[in-house]
């Protein structure tokens, strides 16, 4: 699996990227207040599952403890989109939780 891209070595290797992703997405689709932090966690967490981004899940794993998730919450939300998203993707991202 490839390696995962923090905030730092993103701005080495892409510094417009890293500052769009901070400025646009960190700094004002996350803080939009229709959704809390904590429910796009959740849609964050099943959008990565489901389109098999799993060198993304372990940042958003951490992220989505840090906004309110349960390890429990968590395992039952990828439990929830192997009838969703397959069998496989589910098996795959409960394989990045259990790396924490």
């Amino acid at each position: 699996m490839a390696k995962s891209l923090n905030i730092e070595s993103l701005t080495r290797l892409a510094p417009k990227l890293a500052e769009l992703s901070q400025e646009v997405l960190f700094n004002d689709i996350w803080q939009r207040d229709a959704l809390c932090p904590r429910d796009r966690s959740l849609v964050t967490l099943g959008a990565l599952t489901a389109l098999g981004r799993l060198q993304q899940l372990p940042w958003h794993i951490g992220f989505a403890q840090q906004n309110g998730l349960t390890k429990a919450e968590i395992t039952e939300a990828f439990t929830h989109l192997a009838f969703y998203a397959g069998w496989p993707a589910a098996v795959s991202a409960l394989a990045c939780l259990d790396e924490e």
